[in-house]
């Protein structure tokens, strides 16, 4: 997975911004593997060039924005025709806004739904899009890190939650019996499985990458920046509980003894699809080259900590449909957008992209990884989104990483949170 754009605050691309005005509701996906900084992907599906491309200063005063804002959430104009337009990607998310849209239009029947195929990036702090206006209604139909994810710095909701994704075991049938559910077990299974397969691992991860090591930050509740992932005083690197988790972390050296280098990410994903690894941890995205390779595999919940019982704490990203600061029907819109959340739509878009959704309500999933991937999202820690977060990636891949080769472990973590925490 290469990097991910970087965000670009209130910025659209050049041949874009007309357009916009002229849009609805929109879909951004939150970043997710490997990220370069806590950002979503900022690149327009069709046209645009990249971040280099992007223009500043399309948004609407903040008066203007508090007025739409205020005129979303009430009632429907249902006596006047119109057509909401919603941007979202290809490759499945399409075919769900335009199933999504019939039964909307089912149900009211002077609004009709377009798709239309953009990407686009963070555009909240621009005030390009409005809040959600009923935010107690939202957390009714969402999981709660869902609704975290889209809460920002000011303590307001601007978004509607539809999917979610994380990382979580993939473990080989062929070489597990049973999936190790706490730390302890993990350590058992390598030990006694390296003994009896020489060449081969029980475990691997990518030891130098903190969108991985990020599950042993949080012993004992521990949370990148505080509980909401908002306080930019506390990362929280170099806590007693951090110190504890890595030094777990670094124990797993014994069963994995290679040097942080030489497991990237490539590197492990190749170990697992060779048949070379019994388990290893990563995310959906992975499901058809691990099948493609053609091993029998599952996904199950990543372990629990030393001393504690259920599964360890992953990073997630949710991806979000937004409502245009700049529609000229914002109720509808926000009716539309606060309708894709609902528990029926919810299978529906499970159904036909086969992804993780953000609803609170119990989903079918007919492929067994997105169960495993759904029963750890139960135990996810949304993405920090404030902007202190684009320094920790460097900070923590080179403290990880020197754990992992036998660094002492609070130093590392020390040096790492007064990196973050640098001006």
């Amino acid at each position: 997975m290469g990097p991910v754009t970087p965000r670009v605050k209130g910025a659209l691309a050049d041949d874009a911004a007309p357009g916009l005005k002229e849009e609805v509701t929109m879909a951004v996906h939150h970043s997710l593997r490997t990220p370069v900084v806590a950002s979503r992907r900022g690149v327009l599906a069709a046209g645009a060039t990249g971040a280099a491309a992007l223009l500043a200063g399309c948004g609407p005063s903040s008066e203007e924005a508090a007025k739409s804002a205020a005129a979303a959430g009430g009632e429907l104009d249902t006596s006047t025709k119109m057509k909401l337009k919603v941007w979202e990607s290809l490759l499945g998310p399409d075919e769900f806004i335009k199933k999504a849209g019939e039964k909307f239009t089912a149900e009211h029947p002077s609004i009709t739904i377009e798709f239309v195929n953009v990407e686009l990036g963070d555009l909240v702090s621009g005030g390009h899009v409005l809040g959600v206006t009923d935010a107690e209604a939202l957390k009714k139909n969402v999981i709660a890190s869902a609704v975290t994810a889209d809460t920002w710095t000011d303590g307001a909701v601007y978004g509607y939650p539809v999917a979610a994704e994380t990382y979580a075991i993939f473990y080989n049938k062929a070489l597990v019996q049973e999936v190790p559910k706490t730390f302890d077990d993990l350590m058992a299974f390598g030990q006694e499985f390296n003994a009896a397969n020489p060449g081969k691992y029980a475990f691997v991860m990518d030891a130098g990458n903190f969108y991985y090591t990020f599950p042993f930050m949080t012993k004992g509740g521990n949370r990148l920046f505080g509980s909401d992932g908002l306080d930019e005083k506390s990362p929280n690197l170099d806590t007693a509980e951090s110190v504890a988790g890595f030094t777990d972390f670094q124990k797993l050296r014994e069963i994995l003894p290679v040097a942080a280098a030489d497991l990237a990410t490539d590197a492990v994903d190749g170990l697992f699809a060779s048949g070379n690894a019994a388990m290893t941890l990563s995310g959906p995205w992975n499901v058809k080259n691990f099948t493609d390779k053609g091993i029998d595999f599952g996904v199950a919940p990543i372990f629990s900590l030393a001393g504690e019982s259920d599964p360890a704490t992953t990073l997630s990203g949710i991806r979000t449909m937004f409502v245009s600061a700049y529609s000229e029907h914002p109720n509808e819109a926000a009716a539309f957008a606060e309708f894709l959340t609902t528990p029926e739509i919810q299978q529906l878009r499970v159904d036909i992209t086969g992804m993780m959704g953000s609803s609170s309500s119990e989903l079918t999933y007919s492929d067994d990884s997105a169960t495993g991937f759904a029963s750890q999202m139960e135990h996810t820690f949304a993405m920090p989104k404030i902007a202190r977060m684009a320094k920790v990636w460097d900070a923590l891949n080179a403290a990880s990483a020197n754990i992992w080769n036998g660094a002492d472990v609070a130093a590392e973590l020390t040096a790492a949170q007064q990196a973050v925490l640098a001006d």
